[in-house]
C-alpha cells in the first residue's frame, strides 16, 4: 500500500475536505496548495498525478493528532524534595 492509497484512505475515512487538509497541515506549519494536493488523490495513470512522500503524510499525521486532541501540553517537572 503506497502513501497516496493511506492518504486517500484517511481523507475518506475521517470526511476530510481539501480545506481540511490544508488547515490540519499548517497545524506543523507546513504549507501545502490545493493543486498539489489534489495531484495526490488522482489515479496512478493520470499525467498530473504525484506520489505522496514520507514528508507529506508524517506531517499530515502529525497534524492530524494535534486537529483532534490538540496542542501537546507539557507537564512542569516536579522538583525533588530537600
Amino acid at each position: 500500500m503506497s502513501n497516496n492509497d493511506i492518504f486517500k484512505k484517511l481523507r475518506v475515512a475521517l470526511e476530510l475536505t481539501n480545506d481540511d487538509i490544508i488547515k490540519i497541515m499548517e497545524l506543523v506549519n507546513f504549507k501545502i496548495t490545493k493543486s498539489e494536493l489534489g495531484s495526490f488523490f488522482r489515479s496512478d495513470d493520470h499525467p498530473n498525478f504525484k506520489p505522496c512522500g514520507d514528508q507529506i503524510l508524517r506531517n499530515f499525521l502529525n497534524g492530524l493528532v494535534i486537529y483532534k486532541r490538540g496542542p501537546r501540553v507539557t507537564e512542569p517537572t516536579e522538583k525533588p524534595v530537600n
